[in-house]
């Protein structure tokens, strides 16, 4: 399963193919290369690729799955950014699009319940919809007051990731 690498301001898509012992196959943006990794004891990883070889330390930050990247020259911030990350992250922005007028799940679910009906008046925390993911249950909320303009799902509805499920005024 693809995931992906944000360097800096990069996003790289990473796949691992293979592994063998600490022999990896793994493709960086349509790139498959063959690397050597090993982890030290001291948390530095050695990697050896195509005779090159590169020592990377990975100090982790307070917030899961971003790292600093210290090299030989350089420091860089890394963040693995998975289905799980990506959930966390807008479950804990409320899943919201920044616009805080529709309302949609970061992850492919199922509707368990819904809340409200179109035109009802609804105030900002109150919660509108209920989605179920990678078997949780999360609750999504108004983002502020406003309108239920429309609502684009049905009770037991199978949805996709970011499908927009409610319209607000």
């Amino acid at each position: 399963m693809a995931i992906e690498v944000k360097l800096e301001d990069r996003i790289a898509w990473v796949n691992l193919i293979s592994q063998k012992d600490n022999i990896l196959e793994v493709e960086v943006d349509g790139v498959v290369y063959k690397v050597d990794l090993m982890h030290t004891a001291d948390g530095t990883f050695s990697i050896i690729e195509n005779g090159h070889s590169y020592n990377i330390e990975l100090v982790p930050h307070k917030q899961p799955k971003k790292y600093t990247a210290h090299t030989l020259y350089k420091s860089l911030e890394v963040e693995i950014i998975d289905a799980e990350a990506r959930y966390l992250k807008n479950r804990g922005s409320n899943g919201f699009s920044s616009n805080e007028n529709t309302i949609s799940s970061p992850m492919p679910g199922k509707v368990v319940k819904i809340l409200v009906n179109e035109g009802d008046k609804v105030k900002e925390g109150e919660i509108l919809i209920i989605i179920s993911a990678m078997k949780m249950e999360s609750e999504y909320s108004a983002p502020k007051d406003g309108i239920v303009n429309k609502i684009n799902v049905k009770n037991g509805d199978t949805i996709e990731g970011n499908q927009i499920l409610i319209e607000l005024e």
